[in-house]
Order: structure tokens, then sequence, then C-alpha cells
């Protein structure tokens, strides 16, 4: 009897050992399994960080930018009119403020009044120094007559002296009469009269055409200011032209209207901020890298960017340019490390980085945070 009942024992004890080698098995099958497929994720990620990743420098530390302009007044006065609102695209040369230019368009009638008057001084310049250059060959004609006249008296003094050499003799000799040596010597006079009278007449040509010519210079230097009276006169209506013309404030570039702190009726002055226009079409990003990241950087290496504000879009780019020191070295307070208290910190490069194409329908605007993922591998490597 108790045969029989340990024989059903025996079978259901090998049966039990039957199931626990199946799943030992199945136990052992699923761990080496698992090791391969952990062996194999260990190999490709491994694979890929050696061809892939370790080339691959990343950063959190980067934002939008973009090279905005403020416009403001380059004269003073009070705003007439605003033409533009806040966020509103502009081109470049559109109107954005108007000043009132009643005072600048008296000043270019003005000015231009003197310009009239400062020309009419200059024509009649230029008459009195044609005048005196008349006078000039007027003088040296008469002065060339006086000569004349000088060299004919000098001529008949020489012959009336002759002829009282002459009739001296012969009144010696009783061939002539004493009478007509009286009247030789009467001639010799008034010839000799007439030579001195010769003489001073070409002094005094002379002495004028010495006053002419004097006159002359002035006149010249007459003209001469007066072309530099005309010049400034000109030179002051340009000036007052632009006063009139800087009255209308115009946009710098194509943009975006933002910061506008210009109301109408306000008074500005030259120089005072009035609104901002942001190039949203130029924008870039800005991404400061650690110095451990920057070994095989460079320009022209294409990067990943993902925008905070859009996570389901990746946009792609280049690298332009790395900033030739570091954030701290143009800080307002950079650091001194010679006092002591050195604590070696790694510092931070910006680098500029370029979008290689803007995102459609969804602006991407100075100020918004983005993720920058730069691939450093070598051309060939970054191709394949």
């Amino acid at each position: 009897m108790n045969v029989a009942v340990d024989e059903p024992v025996l079978a259901n004890d090998g049966r039990q050992d039957d199931a626990v080698s199946r799943k030992q098995a199945r136990r052992r099958l699923a761990l080496y399994g698992g090791a391969g497929v952990v062996l194999v994720g260990v190999l490709v990620f491994g694979g890929y960080w050696y061809s892939v990743g370790r080339y691959l420098q990343s950063t959190d530390d980067a934002y939008v930018r973009a090279d905005w302009v403020t416009s403001s007044s380059r004269v003073a006065g009070f705003v007439a009119k605003v033409e533009v609102d806040d966020d509103q695209p502009v081109k470049a040369g559109d109107v954005l403020v108007r000043l009132q230019d009643r005072d600048y368009r008296a000043r270019y009638e003005q000015a231009k009044a003197d310009v009239a008057e400062a020309h009419a001084a200059f024509t009649a310049a230029q008459a009195l120094a044609q005048v005196a250059g008349e006078r000039i060959a007027q003088q040296q004609q008469a002065i060339v007559q006086a000569e004349s006249v000088l060299q004919s008296t000098d001529a008949e003094r020489r012959r009336t002296t002759l002829d009282v050499k002459r009739y001296k003799g012969l009144v010696r000799d009783s061939a002539a009469t004493l009478q007509r040596l009286e009247q030789a010597n009467a001639s010799a006079v008034q010839a000799g009269a007439a030579w001195q009278g010769a003489q001073a007449q070409l002094r005094e040509r002379r002495s004028q055409l010495a006053m002419a010519k004097a006159q002359a210079a002035y006149a010249d230097a007459q003209v001469e200011q007066r072309r530099a009276g005309q010049a400034s006169a000109q030179a002051r209506l340009v000036l007052a032209e632009q006063d009139v013309q800087d009255t209308l404030i115009r946009a710098p570039i194509d943009g975006v209207v933002g910061q506008r702190r210009v109301r109408a009726g306000q008074h500005v002055v030259a120089g005072q901020p009035l609104l901002a226009v942001v190039p949203l079409q130029q924008t870039y990003i800005v991404a400061n890298y650690k110095e451990t990241q920057l070994t095989h950087m460079h320009p022209g290496q294409p990067v990943r960017i993902n925008v905070d504000s859009y996570s389901d879009r990746q946009l792609l780019g280049r690298v332009a340019s790395v900033s030739p020191a570091s954030g701290n070295v143009f800080a307002l307070l950079p650091s001194d490390n010679a006092t002591g208290n050195f604590t070696k910190i790694v510092q931070r490069f910006p680098v500029r980085i370029l979008l290689e194409q803007p995102m459609s329908g969804q602006p991407i605007l100075p100020g918004m945070s983005v993720v920058t993922t730069v691939d450093t591998r070598p051309t060939e490597s970054a191709d394949e």
C-alpha cells in the first residue's frame, strides 16, 4: 500500500523539476537577451558618441539679438505729430515723427536772402575790380603818351639850345642881330620849361598808375572777401535747409517700431531718444559658450537651433564669428585676479550665429531664449 502511494508522489516531483528547469532556462535566456540589448545599445551609443556626439557642443546660454536703432532728433522743437504706433512695421525713409518747422523755415528764408545779398555784393566787387583794371590800362596809355611828349620836348630843348649857341657866334661875328639871339634864348627857355613840364606829367602819370594798381589789388581783395561771404551764406543756407529736413524724423532701416516714448506736443532736444526701430529680418543669435567648448569651433560650422517659444521646430544656422575676448573682459566692472582672492571660473565667449533661413509664419523676436548645438566635426565628417 505504501508503494502505491509513493509512486504518484515521485511522478509529481519529476514534473516540478522540469518546470523549474524550464523557468530557469527562460530566465537565463531573458538575462542574456537583456545583456545583449544593453551591449548593443552601449555599442551604438559609443559609436554615435565617437563619430558624432563628442563633436557636438551645446549651450542654453543663448539668446536672439538684433542690431536695433534708436531714432532721435537732430534739432530741438515741439512735436507736431507722431506718424507711427507701437509695434508698427516701417520701411527705411518712412516719416516717424514731425516737428514744428515754422521757425526753421523762417531761418531758411533768411538764409536765402543772405545768399542773394552776398551774390549781389560779389557781383559789385567784380565790377569794381574790372573798373580798376580798366583804370590801370588807361594810366598805362597815358604814360606812353607822356613819354612821347617828354621825348618831343627834349628834342625841342636840345634844338633851341643849339640855336642859342649858334646865334651867339653869329652875333660875335656881326652876322646876326642881337634881337635874333634874344628870340633864340626865349625859345630855349620855353623849350626847357616844356621839357620840365613833360617830366612832371610823366611822374604824375606813373604815380596815378601805382595808385590804380593799389586800387585794383584792393578791389581783388574785395572780390575774394565777397566770394568767401557768398560761400559762407551758401553754407548757412544748406544748414538751414538741413534743419528744415531734420524736422521730419525718418526710419533709418526697415523694421518694427518699439519703445515709443514720444507724444504730440512734447518738447524734444537734439539727441533725445524718441523710439526704436527693430530689424526683425536681420536677427541673429549670440550663444555664450564655455572656453573649453571652443577648441574645434570656427566660423562656418553648422548649428542646430531650438527656440524655447517654438519647441516643436528646429532651425539651422552657421557660426559667423567668435568674440575676441570673454564677456568678463567687456564687463563694466571686470574681475581683477591680481587681488589675491583668486578663484578659477570657466569663462564664456560670445559666439555669433546667423540663421540660414527665417522661420515662416512664426517671428523670431530679439530676447528669445534658444538652445544651440554646434557641429564641430571636420568638414569631411560633417558632410557625411
